[in-house]
């Protein structure tokens, strides 16, 4: 039996989407700590990174700007101002976090499993609250909402098929823990996100 959804007021939009958008940042941290990648959208940006050393949250930002014509089509108005402004968040969040925590000393296992929980409940967050973080996200919750393929195994197929073209940029540990990272933070998602047992999109 179904249960009735309620529109979230706008001050619990602004706690949800902010807190997701946080969580993806200090994800991102982890990640950058430990020169490890992951897949969608911020993965890509990762690449670009490592290889022309161009600024994390420019990249991130600017690969995204295609998506929002798809996603306006696609999942309405509401859906795409909502992850323009977490785009855009992310993005000067990334510029501004490493002045804020210096992570130091990190395990990389570690760092790739809880920046895997972190990035996944962040972007579960942003679900919830009819938003993303762009990229393979928008194509995924799309296919789910059109076809009912899950959206956390369709994204963990394209984020494989990232991390294996990062196969020259960092070394075979390190992309065998983004592989881990990247199982962590789908699965997150795959498990918790399920319209036929939560309310969400």
């Amino acid at each position: 039996m179904s249960q009735p959804q309620h529109a979230h007021t706008l001050l619990e939009d602004l706690q949800g989407l902010l807190t997701g958008v946080l969580l993806m940042a200090l994800a991102i941290q982890f990640f950058k700590q430990a020169g490890l990648l992951t897949g969608g959208a911020t993965g890509l940006a990762f690449l670009l990174h490592y290889i022309a050393h161009w600024s994390y949250g420019t990249v991130l930002f600017l690969i995204n700007l295609p998506i929002y014509i798809f996603s306006y089509r696609m999942l309405g108005k509401e859906f795409t101002l909502k992850t323009f402004a977490c785009v855009g968040t992310l993005a000067l969040l990334c510029g501004w976090l490493p002045d804020l925590i210096n992570l130091g000393n990190i395990d990389p296992i570690f760092a790739g499993l809880m920046g895997g929980l972190l990035a996944g409940v962040g972007i579960l967050m942003l679900i919830r609250h009819k938003a993303s973080l762009g990229g393979v996200t928008v194509l995924a919750l799309y296919l789910q909402k059109r076809f009912g393929w899950r959206t956390g195994y369709v994204q963990l197929v394209v984020d494989l098929f990232i991390l294996c073209v990062g196969f020259g940029v960092v070394d075979h540990k390190q992309l065998l823990i983004s592989v881990l990272g990247a199982f962590a933070l789908n699965l997150a998602i795959a498990i918790n996100h399920r319209p036929d047992r939560y309310i969400g999109m």
